[in-house]
């Protein structure tokens, strides 16, 4: 498999931005955003499960939408885009209230 080509800082700024505003919107499920934010790292799934201390088998299955990860693992994969968990109204609750 080749290489991914490393991000320029501008690359890597506009994607943790385009993240930030789609959570803020409540746009991202839990395995999307994971991807989001390993991709905007420039990073392969390998290089940073290692970053944050899983296996890549641990967060292919979180990437993939299987698993419960632990807050801590949460913390550990926000922590690079300065992202705080917590929760975000959706779409359908956003709309209720107007």
């Amino acid at each position: 498999m080749p290489k991914k080509r490393p991000l320029t800082r501008e690359e890597s700024l506009a994607r943790h931005r385009e993240i930030a505003l789609r959570a803020g919107r409540g746009e991202l499920r839990l395995p999307e955003a994971i991807r989001a934010i390993r991709e905007a790292e420039g990073l392969t799934q390998a290089a940073f499960a290692e970053r944050v201390g899983l296996t890549r088998m641990r967060l292919l299955d979180l990437e993939k939408g299987r698993g419960n990860p632990k807050l801590e693992t949460l913390q550990r994969i926000c922590g690079p885009l300065g992202l705080e968990i917590g929760f975000v109204p959706g779409a359908r609750a956003t709309q209720k209230q107007e």
